[in-house]
């Protein structure tokens, strides 16, 4: 009895350590459609994204600097020249131009488009990757060609959503709701700002990307 008891709680535990992953990605994308939510809430009251990406970035360090000086004083390398200069590009390119970017972009279109396009982020890193001698294509592996068929998949996606714009979905018919449609749609961003505003968001995605290579560099 003993014995089917530790079993069981050896599989729990089996189980939990393999769906952990799975479960950080689902906790990660709930927090970032908050986080554009909550984006877009301040840009509606005023705030800057010059003021809201120092917020961030200051409230992140308090959080999570007394984490990095417990649990990492031992393994942390010395700090050297090198080092030093791929931080600063690293700090350059994901919290400066990819976050300012992005959040510039949102302005202009809107919060579902701006969370819809980091879709294409992997596609981006892919090539890049590709670009850098990082990764490498087997037409003979399935992993090569599943990852080749997503960036196809996921670029013609981006296009599709940045080229087409569909009539406009009415939940609520009526004159009332027709009145209240017409009025909302003076707030719309307009068609040179929609693509300037995409634009932006596909560098913040090619600058997300540049950090996640450059970060693979740093830690290995």
């Amino acid at each position: 009895m003993e014995d089917q008891n530790a079993n069981g709680k050896l599989n729990k535990g089996a189980l939990l350590r393999k769906i952990k992953p799975y479960l950080a990605i689902l906790s990660l994308q709930f927090g970032y459609s908050g986080m554009y939510i909550i984006t877009m809430v301040s840009f509606k009251h005023g705030m800057s994204h010059w003021i809201l990406s120092v917020y961030r970035h200051v409230v992140a360090a308090i959080i999570i600097t007394p984490f990095a000086l417990v649990l990492e004083r031992k393994t942390r390398p010395k700090m050297t020249l090198p080092i030093f200069l791929r931080i600063v590009a690293l700090g350059f390119l994901e919290p400066v131009l990819d976050q300012n970017l992005y959040n510039m972009g949102m302005k202009m279109t809107s919060t579902t488009f701006a969370s819809a396009t980091v879709n294409v982020l992997p596609a981006i890193t892919f090539i890049m990757a590709l670009t850098f001698r990082l990764e490498s294509v087997n037409w003979r592996k399935f992993h090569s060609v599943a990852k080749v068929i997503g960036t196809v998949v996921t670029v013609s996606g981006a296009m599709v959503m940045t080229l087409y714009k569909g009539p406009a979905y009415q939940i609520i018919k009526g004159g009332g709701a027709i009145n209240h449609h017409a009025s909302a749609t003076t707030d719309q961003p307009s068609e040179q700002n929609w693509l300037m505003g995409t634009v932006m968001l596909i560098s913040s995605c090619c600058s997300w990307a540049g950090f996640f290579i450059l970060q693979v560099s740093i830690t290995n």
